[in-house]
């Protein structure tokens, strides 16, 4: 049925189509609509709205005010005029409303106690490069409300680094809870190079060039069964020295023939020259996760488009490789044009990107571009091909919030998931829960 007051809100002056309306169950009227019009009524049973929005769609840098509609877990209009007919409908009353926070550089759904071995999934004792964390993730883990309750609806999780300065494949979440995993798995490699690897940053580099000179030799025919690749190990000096096994050939492969994002962590200008050079001379697809001295190379880094994985909170020198750390960096390298997204150092915490990103606009970042790299750069770097927007066609993540979303005070009001509304309680709101009712607290906090 549909209600009155829609079908008396939304005719125009110039109509198509005449039909009956029924009122109750037994009061009927006619009313001429646009056929269109008429259509959306009649077909969007499960549709919901949001509706007197200020939008920050993760694609322009400035806001809107509009009404975003939903069907089937995706959005399929966006009016800054009319208001769509849905079943369910939201009042934002002009709060801001993004996309879903993606998180680029996690250990969400691996590790629940870094301190506690028998709660971690992020390492391996066989494999290698190609170790993949896809099937560990636990859709339960206590990380995922905490997160979800603050904004972040995804998350690319990674592995530790492993015994080789490249290697450990990552994956694509949806942070739902939903046991029936949502996800695309093994889609970025994680490295590192320079302060954090224990061997001379000549022989990581000279090692992790001798790796993809290996593997830019093969063809398909080469890794088209485990015994081909076997024949191929077994002909390098390097493979077998390295014991490769099948598994980590068809990692490196795809680093060079199917252009599968490689993240290494590196800070030194100099480390980032050199970074360079070799997605270069590979053709890599490369991001650089931390490059705090990322402002002393920027036209290097724009000009040969890598992206950056930063934390706008460490803006001062934890280490020799971080001298030139400032707090500026964000905006010095928005304003060059460079693609920005943005970590934290605890997966417990990972909300604090909202604080990093606030950070980067105080000092001179704009707003829009914080959003972008809270969102849609992260899609967009990663080939997450329907999300980290709000435009017709994504999938609808969508966080409606109580105030400023880089404000770390402000939460979220709704967070939808595939256009699904999401529980936002956590072991936290449970614990003050348990205890602002007083026929709930023990004798001791009682009045």
């Amino acid at each position: 049925m549909v209600p009155v007051d829609w079908l008396q809100s939304n005719t125009e002056t110039s109509f198509t189509e005449v039909g009956t309306y029924f009122v109750g169950q037994s009061d009927s009227f006619s009313v001429q609509i646009p056929v269109d019009e008429r259509i959306e009524a009649a077909s969007l049973e499960i549709s919901q709205l949001i509706k007197n929005a200020e939008i920050y769609d993760g694609i322009e840098n400035n806001s809107y005010q509009g009404h975003i509609l939903i069907s089937e877990g995706v959005i399929s209009k966006i009016s800054k005029t009319s208001i769509p007919y849905a079943e369910k409908i939201y009042d934002a009353k002009g709060k801001i409303v993004t996309p879903g926070f993606i998180a680029p550089d996690t250990q969400i759904g691996i590790i629940e106690i870094g301190a506690l071995s028998v709660t971690r999934d992020d390492e391996a004792s066989i494999y290698n490069i190609g170790f993949s964390i896809h099937d560990a993730f636990n859709p339960n883990s206590v990380l995922i409300p905490w997160n979800r309750a603050n904004g972040i609806t995804s998350a690319i999780t990674l592995p530790r680094n492993t015994s080789s300065p490249i290697g450990g494949l990552g994956s694509f979440f949806l942070l739902d809870s939903n046991l029936d995993i949502s996800s695309e798995a093994d889609i970025v490699m994680i490295g590192r190079f320079g302060g954090s690897g224990s061997s001379s940053r000549a022989e990581t580099l000279t090692l992790i060039d001798d790796m993809l000179s290996f593997v830019s030799s093969l063809d398909k025919k080469d890794i088209s069964s485990d015994a081909s690749i076997d024949e191929v190990i077994d002909d390098s000096s390097l493979a077998s020295h390295m014991d490769f096994k099948p598994r980590d050939v068809k990692a490196l492969y795809s680093l060079i023939h199917d252009n599968l994002p490689l993240i290494i962590k590196a800070h030194r200008a100099s480390d980032i020259i050199k970074l360079i050079e070799l997605k270069n001379t590979y053709d890599l697809n490369l991001i650089i996760m931390g490059a705090q001295e990322a402002s002393l190379v920027t036209d290097e880094i724009v000009e040969n488009n890598v992206p950056l994985i930063v934390n706008p909170i460490n803006n001062i020198p934890n280490s020799f490789d971080e001298l030139a750390s400032n707090i500026n960096m964000t905006s010095m390298l928005e304003k060059a044009g460079a693609t920005l997204m943005f970590n934290v150092s605890r997966s417990h915490n990972y909300h604090l990107i909202r604080q990093g990103a606030g950070i980067a606009v105080a000092n001179g970042m704009s707003y829009g571009g914080a959003i972008k790299a809270l969102t849609s750069n992260v899609a967009k770097t990663f080939n997450l091909n329907n999300r980290g927007s709000i435009k017709v066609g994504n999938m609808a993540d969508i966080v409606v919030w109580e105030d400023d979303p880089l404000e770390p005070s402000s939460m979220p009001e709704k967070v939808f998931i595939n256009g699904l509304d999401t529980d936002l309680t956590t072991r936290s709101t449970r614990l003050r829960d348990r205890y602002i009712k007083d026929l709930e607290k023990p004798n001791t906090y009682r009045n």
